[in-house]
């Protein structure tokens, strides 16, 4: 390296670089610095996430006593003075919404679960459920974002950039980190949109942030050569790019030099790996028939439920499904219903074809919104319909597989659905809990940055959540 030509930006950059190197050769049990590793349950996760926040009450969080209390304003001594947000504030009562749906008890765990659900009623004792999930965040974004990233400010890694940054790859030729995007949904309403920093590597190195597969054309941009560019000469237009690359990156040192090298050949690779990975036609019809008809509509949920189980076949580390709609102010009844049946079937599916498979015991499972929903009424209140407001003190994810402990359900809440009365669980525990499936103590993954050593599970102590772990 040319050292002349070394200025201050650089040379951090270059430090960073190296302490993400011994980071990684740590992880691979090279023991350079911390050990990182525990005993792994899970080599990969499929995260579900349904943006918007779904509301437990309609879900997974049964409060029969609620049936009694339609119009009746929420108790102040269950409120007590807590943040509400601004779509609320000036309301003059806060009347009680009851729960429009029916819930009965199912499997050999009893769980509670909804009627809307009526697929997922057929696999709950192969799910951990949590009703104590809460957050500090009250609005979209900045929930969203500490769900993903582990704060609420833009720029932190996000977890499928970490669990790549420390468990490296699981097959050359496919990205570590891929994240799939619904789009089209039964309730088409408007929706907030879904910023990049969700899967970026924010100040992990770039290479380390998802890659978003598209719902039409190319499942990778630009995957195909431009017209008239050969598979032949393709491939020597990256060996001169890689060749000038190793140049430059030698005479300057940024670590993103060895980013774009890195992204340039994995790209000339998913040029063979993504087409048959994305090429359906050979799935037998039974397995399409478990998703439902959507499957077949590239961008649905149930399409990109499927594509994820082809993914965990080939071993991506992190595959992260989003599907919006879920932020429900109004016409609740209506709307969720369409989200749950577009979402039912399809996680279903996707837990009884991973089974099927032998890959749900190294697979983990998640399924989560960034908050919960209000048990009073947003706006105009009738017996038939409703909206509800953002509730960040206590909402419902459940997780399976990877070493999870099937047919639990951990917490509980009092009969507001409001507060949290056993078990909490953070959005760091979670998190952490999500790590340590993946064989990854959270209190050790750190990655220098501003003078600190940071985490995904943030500064404060979190824990693992233990009781849902077989």
């Amino acid at each position: 390296m040319n050292r002349m030509k070394i200025d201050r930006r650089t040379f951090l950059g270059s430090l960073a670089s190296g302490l993400s190197g011994l980071g990684s050769l740590s992880l691979k049990g090279q023991s350079v610095g911390l050990d990182y590793q525990i005993p792994a349950t899970a080599k990969r996760v499929i995260y579900l996430f349904m943006a918007g926040g779904p509301s437990q009450l309609e879900t997974f969080d049964y409060k029969p006593a609620m049936k009694d209390q339609f119009d009746r304003d929420l108790p102040d001594s269950i409120r007590r003075g807590q943040r509400v947000t601004n779509m609320t504030a000036k309301q003059t009562r806060f009347p009680i919404a009851s729960p429009f749906t029916s819930f009965q008890q199912y499997g050999q765990s009893g769980a509670w679960v909804s009627e809307l659900l009526p697929y997922t009623t057929r696999m709950v004792d192969d799910l951990a459920i949590i009703k104590t999930l809460h957050t500090e965040a009250i609005n979209h974004d900045p929930a969203k974002t500490l769900l993903c990233t582990g704060s609420q400010l833009p720029g932190q890694g996000s977890l499928g950039a970490w669990l790549s940054y420390a468990l490296g790859s699981g097959n050359p030729n496919l990205p570590d980190f891929v994240v799939l995007n619904t789009s089209r949904w039964t309730a088409n309403v408007s929706t907030q949109a879904l910023f990049a920093r969700l899967w970026g590597s924010g100040f992990l190195p770039s290479r380390y942030q998802g890659v978003t597969f598209q719902n039409s054309g190319d499942p990778v941009l630009y995957l195909s050569n431009p017209e008239g560019i050969g598979s032949v000469t393709r491939g020597k237009m990256i060996d001169l790019t890689r060749a000038l690359n190793r140049k430059h990156l030698t005479e300057i040192g940024d670590p993103e030099i060895s980013t774009t090298i890195a992204q340039q050949e994995m790209a000339y690779r998913m040029q063979a790996s993504i087409p048959e990975l994305a090429d359906m036609s050979h799935e037998p019809a039974s397995v399409k028939s478990l998703y439902g008809p959507d499957v077949e509509i590239p961008g649905t949920f149930a399409y990109n439920c499927l594509l994820a189980r082809r993914m965990a076949e080939r071993n991506v580390r992190c595959v992260q499904l989003f599907h919006r709609g879920w932020d429900q102010h109004s016409d609740l009844p209506d709307r969720i219903k369409g989200q749950c049946l577009d979402t039912d079937q399809a996680s279903s599916a996707l837990i009884t074809d991973l089974k099927q498979r032998g890959l749900l015991d190294d697979t983990l499972v998640v399924w989560a919104g960034e908050f919960g929903r209000t048990i009073y009424c947003q706006g105009k209140l009738t017996q038939t319909n409703f909206g509800r407001d953002h509730h960040p003190r206590c909402f419902s994810v459940w997780m399976a597989g990877g070493g999870v402990k099937g047919g639990i359900t951990h917490g509980e809440t009092d009969e507001f659905s409001y507060n949290i009365v056993r078990d909490p669980v953070h959005i760091h525990d979670f998190n952490a809990t999500i790590l340590h499936c993946l064989g990854i103590d959270h209190r050790k993954l750190t990655f220098p940055f501003r003078g600190l050593d940071a985490r995904l599970t943030g500064v404060e102590p979190a824990s693992v959540v233990r009781s849902v772990l077989a």
